[in-house]
């Protein structure tokens, strides 16, 4: 699979915060529902590297990655886990290597040029933008894209579903990370209907 053309042609990518890993596969089969086959599963909380695991497992239509990979140990757990791209919040050198070495798809975060600059020297199309709407949003995205005119990027950080069409018709822009359709509250509350709404909802907003 193309990791980066079934992003591009998805357009949104949730950000998911798992508390417990038994919401893992619930959680995947409302987006699905939704018509959002892909999560970023965050590494902020211990259930991520099973989440990822069991998602991989019994949702093999579901494109999971691994998010906030911040050190070399949680790549390795995500690549076991079978993550097929991991989002990093920040440049790591270790972790965009190991990434790179492992054929797995890896989206640094960046928001400044000279993080661009060391990202470039890895030869990737896309960075993570973030956190987005704090680093001046769309029009630092374009400002960037002066210098840098072959890179495209990943938004995360303040898009909602107020501005993320905003975003998406600049065509530097892949995709956009959210997490507006999966709150955590939600999938703590185990109101897996209420997401496959909204991810359905938002679905319908960016393809308009």
């Amino acid at each position: 699979m193309d990791v980066n053309k079934k992003i591009e042609e998805l357009k949104l990518v949730p950000v998911v915060v798992l508390q417990d890993a038994k919401d893992a596969v619930p959680l995947a089969k409302a987006l699905i529902a939704g018509g959002l086959p892909v999560a970023e599963v965050t590494f902020r909380t211990a259930a991520a590297a099973d989440s990822i695991k069991a998602i991989s497992e019994e949702c093999p239509d579901m494109l999971v990655g691994a998010g906030t990979v911040t050190n070399l140990e949680q790549a390795k757990k995500a690549k076991e886990a079978g993550a097929k791209f991991i989002v990093t919040p920040g440049f790591s050198k270790t972790v965009t290597e190991f990434a790179v070495e492992n054929n797995i798809p890896v989206f640094p975060g960046v928001c400044t040029p000279t993080e661009i600059m060391m990202v470039m020297e890895y030869n990737l199309p896309v960075v993570k933008f973030f956190p987005a709407s704090q680093y001046g949003g769309l029009d630092t995205i374009k400002a960037l894209s002066g210098p840098f005119p072959s890179l495209r990027f990943m938004p995360t950080g303040g898009v909602n579903a107020g501005n993320v069409k905003e975003y998406l018709a600049n065509p530097k822009i892949i995709a956009c990370g959210g997490s507006w359709m999966v709150k955590e509250n939600l999938i703590k509350e185990g109101k897996f209907d209420e997401i496959t709404r909204l991810t359905a909802e938002a679905m319908a907003l960016v393809r308009e």
